[in-house]
């Protein structure tokens, strides 16, 4: 397997999950690394969680804990989580996060740190309007043109005429985005969606983009159907091409993808797909059928049979929810990886480093 494991935080009593988060240099040099810590006895999507801090003084080797830095009791939400950090224009660092109000009502959330993450601002809704928006951990890019792009996916609450309601597991690639560093929000006028919409009960979830070239986006979202599906734009996400499928293949699982310093992109994902066979329970215990774990590395746009490299590979583990983060000597991941012992594989948080010479030449 490339790299080796340089953290990792299993599920314990009173602390059930750990999982997903995003890293940042800061200005000293050191790595910020904010996760989705969930305190209490529940690990569901929606049960209690907060916002812990962890540090590293040498590129991702180790680190050392900072403690919480948001909680779900002073935002009145039922949680906060999927992270994401930006370095902001006025050289503060933006600290962006769902926070989970209702079925209706989950919404980005920014707070800024003048002082490198020892103190956070108020907080700011980036969401213009309310609704159930998801924007997965490590997403947010800033483009060549200084805006800032949060891809969501977008969940329809529908009250019916009976009084009923009902949520739409079906949901719209749709961007949000600023150009004032995150002082104010606009979504995009146009959206992905995937047709026939009746093909999916998914539709376009968890997705994410690169930048390409000036304002061109690559974009990407997981379905049921196999595949990552992709989508491109050529005005700086304001509007989107038909979703089509792409060269990668996989269950319901996000991609992850990041340029590197050469200018190569690197993929990180599930290229095993359902229909293949792959459970998603191994033993009672939910793996989505996220395994194996691996990278591929483009030289531009994937076509074609991709023919990726595994990372992490054990039958009983799902591995998802990746963050990216160039270190000075190689790329560190951040994932789920949880199996056996652990409840799921979203319960058990791990970093990887892989340092550059080990990556595979790119395709």
């Amino acid at each position: 397997m490339l790299g080796k494991i340089t953290l990792d935080i299993p599920p314990s009593p009173g602390n059930p999950r750990n999982s997903e988060g995003a890293m940042l240099r800061r200005k000293d040099g050191s790595i910020l690394f904010v996760y989705s810590h969930f305190p209490g006895s529940e690990a569901a999507d929606d049960s209690t969680a907060d916002l812990h801090a962890m540090v590293s003084n040498d590129e991702g080797e180790h680190f050392s804990p900072l403690g919480l830095v948001v909680s779900h009791e002073e935002t009145q939400a039922k949680n906060v989580m999927s992270v994401s950090l930006l370095r902001m224009e006025d050289g503060s660092i933006g600290l962006f996060y769902l926070e989970r109000k209702s079925e209706s009502d989950m919404r980005m959330i920014l707070r800024r740190s003048a002082d490198e993450g020892r103190t956070w601002s108020q907080p700011s809704v980036c969401m213009p309007y309310p609704g159930h928006y998801v924007v997965n951990n490590d997403r947010i890019v800033r483009l060549a043109s200084g805006r800032i792009y949060l891809p969501c996916a977008l969940h329809r609450r529908v009250v019916c005429d009976d009084g009923s309601v009902y949520f739409d597991s079906r949901s719209e690639f749709v961007g949000v985005y600023s150009d004032d560093d995150g002082h104010t929000w606009h979504e995009g006028p146009g959206k992905c969606v995937l047709a026939p919409a009746g093909a999916s009960k998914t539709g376009m979830q968890e997705p994410g983009v690169v930048e390409m070239g000036a304002g061109v986006l690559w974009g990407w979202a997981r379905t049921d159907l196999g595949r990552q599906y992709e989508t491109f734009s050529m005005d700086g996400g304001e509007t989107w091409t038909p979703a089509s499928p792409s060269a990668f293949t996989g269950p319901i699982s996000a991609l992850s993808m990041k340029h590197l310093p050469d200018g190569t992109l690197l993929a990180v994902y599930n290229p095993i797909p359902l229909y293949n066979g792959r459970p998603v329970h191994v033993n009672g215990v939910w793996t989505g059928g996220r395994t194996p774990l691996s990278l591929v590395r483009l030289r531009g746009h994937a076509r074609g049979e991709l023919q990726p490299t595994a990372i992490e590979d054990d039958p009983g583990s799902g591995y998802c929810y990746i963050s990216l983060f160039l270190a000075n000597d190689g790329v560190l991941l951040s994932y789920c990886a949880g199996g056996l012992g652990d409840g799921a594989c979203l319960n058990r948080l791990r970093v990887r480093k892989i340092r550059y010479e080990e990556l595979p030449a790119p395709v």
